[in-house]
């Protein structure tokens, strides 16, 4: 049986944040044997790892991300059996008024630009990676690092099919996702372990 770990970055990272503080660093080459072995105490100790997929986006505007995704490129990408998807943020449009829709920017008070950006694609990219790997029988069992409930419509489909998707999350967050997968995998059991 073939393993793929599939991790929503900000999403993990964000929740790592909750459960261990911000000045919490991981290891990521610690992290899939980590997972590894408890999907192997879950399901058979046989099972073989295939990747890590670390799907993240960035705003190209912003020298937090450059750095970002210069680590993610460098860095996080070289290390064995990771693969690291990056997604653009895209500019979003700044708010307007709910009666005239007149675009209210720049901020009335301050005089700074209401425009941010949007995350669009990673999830997209997570789903179309599950069910394409999963269609090329690329993988047996999946690890999905996520507490998004936007994933429950494709684990649903996968389990159907006889995929067995792992949530890997922080409990309470994620409860949801984690009920409609096969198995769950509480993540903070791991921050001790795969700590730098």
């Amino acid at each position: 049986m073939k393993l793929r770990i599939f991790i929503d970055f900000w999403n993990f990272q964000l929740s790592i944040n909750d459960s261990a503080g911000k000045e919490y660093r991981i290891d990521w080459t610690k992290l899939s044997p980590w997972l590894l072995t408890e999907v192997r105490a879950l399901i058979d100790p046989s099972i073989t790892f295939e990747e890590t997929r670390v799907y993240l986006s960035f705003n190209p505007r912003r020298s937090e991300d450059k750095r970002l995704r210069d680590w993610a490129n460098n860095t996080l990408d070289h290390f064995p059996g990771i693969y690291v998807v990056m997604v653009e943020r895209k500019p979003k449009n700044p708010p307007a008024c709910p009666v005239c829709h007149s675009i209210i920017d720049p901020c009335p008070k301050c005089g700074a630009s209401m425009s941010g950006t949007i995350e669009k694609g990673v999830d997209t990219a997570i789903v179309t990676d599950l069910l394409s790997l999963a269609w090329e029988n690329a993988w047996d069992v999946a690890v999905l690092v996520s507490s998004d409930r936007d994933f429950i419509p494709s684990v649903e489909m996968l389990s159907r099919k006889g995929y067995r998707v792992i949530n890997a999350h922080f409990p309470p967050k994620g409860m949801e996702l984690a009920k409609s997968c096969w198995a769950s995998i509480d993540l903070s059991k791991a921050i001790p372990v795969v700590s730098r």
